[in-house]
């Protein structure tokens, strides 16, 4: 198996230190003095966007993207409406995007096969509704079709059908926005929770708006987690996890797993911020491999590692769960294999949801390619659940937690279970 490596492209923005900016803030006009989103006057802040001021010559005040020492790049703003602020097919903003592009020629160069793309859809300014970025985003398409047609493209941008349609293969769902991602995962009551009392109706109704403007041209992908939100078993306990992985695996799209999460990896509490990390600190901590020194990660003192650890005695590990055959990481491994032994279970297979009803368990919906048909059942609540099915239930695939039944049309569902079933 060939592992193919993507890396995080950060288009928006560069640090304070990065030698562009140290130009750009000089009051002498020069090749970087458009390179960022500039007022005209100190006494000026770029509206709906942070900035920062009075520390250079240059009379004007910086946009950043996020942090004081992120300034933004410009690539032109969509609508126009102050003085500097500059179209996108100004100099300024061209220029920034062919020295993006040779960043990524660069790296594609050296071998990596693509780019996790971070904040994808926030490079143009005033642009409600994405349509100057998408236009943006086409114009790299282009550009890599020509040179790197096989570079993969991945958006932080969780609007897949803004992102599809600027040529991305995959866009990914994210924890903020419209998708209602955290209905599933990490909100007050999660649909995966074993109390049974959340809502997976609004998340199914965007994800199929979503599923259909995108018209299979590209993937919708639903992460377990990544280094900006919470980790899954913060929110989500034992069993449910494995409940939860079996939903994200047999869903359509890239499967997207966050490293740890796969071994049930907790959220470390109570850390200091690290790198601007602040309340994401806990999801960043080093890799828990196994019962030696700093859990395998490193050999260095402790005090020495980047982040603390998670230091409960029960920890997981990579080497413990790979010795347990009832653990997450096997059932994941499980999940897996049956993934890829089915096409209507893998990533463009298609979907039809059968039941998603509001505040009510389970979740079930029916995947497809050609005659194949699965269907999937999840429910996370700890009761026996039931409801109406027009697929009938066939040959069990894969259980957690009990197969379900069926009886004159009513389906009923083993509490905290999880299954696929050929339809008949």
């Amino acid at each position: 198996m060939r592992l193919h490596v993507l890396l995080d492209l950060v288009p928006g923005h560069t640090s304070v230190q990065h030698k562009w900016f140290k130009e750009s803030m000089k009051a002498e006009k020069n090749e970087y003095t458009d390179r960022y989103v500039w007022t005209d006057s100190i006494w000026e802040s770029p509206q709906n966007m942070g900035s920062i001021r009075g520390f250079s010559d240059r009379d004007g005040t910086c946009a950043v993207n996020f942090f004081s020492h992120q300034p933004a790049l410009n690539y032109g703003f969509y609508k126009c409406e102050r003085p500097w602020q500059q179209p996108m097919d100004a100099e300024g903003p061209k220029a920034t995007l062919e020295a993006m592009k040779d960043v990524m020629r660069f790296w594609l160069g050296m071998g990596c096969d693509g780019f996790r793309v971070d904040m994808a859809g926030s490079l143009v300014k005033n642009d409600e509704d994405g349509k100057g970025t998408i236009k943006l985003w086409q114009n790299v398409r282009e550009f890599l079709d020509r040179e790197f047609p096989e570079a993969a493209m991945v958006s932080e941008w969780g609007e897949p059908d803004k992102s599809i349609q600027g040529g991305f293969h995959m866009d990914f769902l994210l924890h903020f926005g419209p998708s209602h991602y955290n209905d599933l995962f990490r909100c007050e009551e999660p649909f995966f929770s074993d109390r049974g009392k959340g809502d997976v109706s609004e998340f199914v109704a965007k994800y199929k708006e979503n599923y259909e403007k995108s018209e299979k041209k590209g993937l919708i992908c639903i992460p377990s987690g990544n280094h900006d939100m919470d980790r899954l078993a913060r929110t989500i306990k034992g069993d449910n996890l494995k409940i939860a992985f079996a939903f994200l695996l047999s869903m359509p799209g890239a499967p997207f797993i966050y490293y740890g999460d796969e071994i049930g990896m907790r959220y470390v509490e109570g850390l200091t911020s690290v790198e601007g990390g602040y309340g994401r600190t806990g999801s960043r901590s080093p890799m828990q491999w196994d019962s030696t020194t700093n859990a395998g990660f490193s050999s260095a003192p402790k005090e020495a590692l980047y982040i603390r650890q998670d230091e409960s005695a029960d920890r997981p590990t990579a080497a413990a769960e790979m010795a347990d055959e009832n653990s997450l990481w096997h059932e994941i491994n499980r999940l897996i294999e049956i993934r890829q032994s089915h096409k209507a279970l893998l990533s463009k297979g298609e979907i039809e949801f059968v039941y998603a009803e509001k505040n009510e368990y389970p979740l079930a919906y029916v995947r497809s390619s050609g005659d194949e048909k699965i269907l999937v059942i999840i429910n996370p609540a700890d009761r026996e659940v039931s409801f109406e099915s027009n697929p009938s239930l066939g040959e069990s695939i894969y259980s957690f937690g009990g197969k379900a039944s069926a009886e004159n049309g009513i389906i009923t569902v083993p509490a905290k279970s999880a299954g696929f079933y050929t339809v008949k």
